[in-house]
């Protein structure tokens, strides 16, 4: 199941989105993907999310009071880059336009109000991309081993990094202590 990672300071737009992504199959190319929405209005809790988890899609608001969705999508981008990033907003700045481009890499801006049909192929797409750019780089991996650059290990790193981000990741305290738990 694909986990949609859904932000915006309007409860009621996460409202909709939701009941259409469950109500619309979202499907491309003849393959359905099953969706797990979760939804956040708080920004720093959504990159704290994505920070734990390993999700599939992130789709954010342009325009909120905490942090705008080019901020959030390009750290999202630093934490999980195989995730496309989408931004949706009514507020259409060609500026903001830009930075989402070329600062967070979105994958589409979607215009609100959104079409049902346009928005749903729309994350659809988004899957199916995703896909195709997971597929590519274990192609990739597997010609880098079978050439002696990359090691069965290295290999295996990347592959457990991608399912549980920050799982390769040693945290040590200020006093050269392994912290197991971020409130250690």
């Amino acid at each position: 199941m694909e986990q949609l990672v859904l932000v915006d300071d309007e409860p009621m737009m996460l409202k909709a989105i939701s009941r259409l992504l469950a109500r619309i199959p979202c499907a491309f190319d003849g393959q359905v993907y099953p969706l797990k929405v979760i939804s956040f209005t708080d920004p720093y809790a959504a990159l704290g999310y994505v920070e734990a988890h390993a999700v599939s899609l992130i789709l954010s608001d342009y325009r909120m009071p905490e942090m705008d969705g080019v901020t959030l999508l390009s750290r999202c981008l630093a934490l999980q880059p195989e995730a496309p990033r989408l931004i949706i907003s009514g507020y259409a700045d060609l500026n903001a336009l830009i930075a989402a481009i070329n600062q967070a890499q979105i994958y589409r801006f979607v215009a609100k109000p959104w079409n049902d049909y346009e928005l749903v192929t729309t994350i659809a797409q988004a899957l199916r991309y995703r896909q195709l750019w997971l597929e590519n780089q274990k192609l990739a991996d597997l010609c880098r081993m079978t050439m002696n650059q990359l090691s069965p290990q290295e290999r295996e790193r990347r592959r457990l990094e991608q399912e549980v981000p920050g799982i390769t990741q040693v945290k040590w305290g200020p006093d050269g202590s392994l912290l197991l738990d971020e409130e250690s």
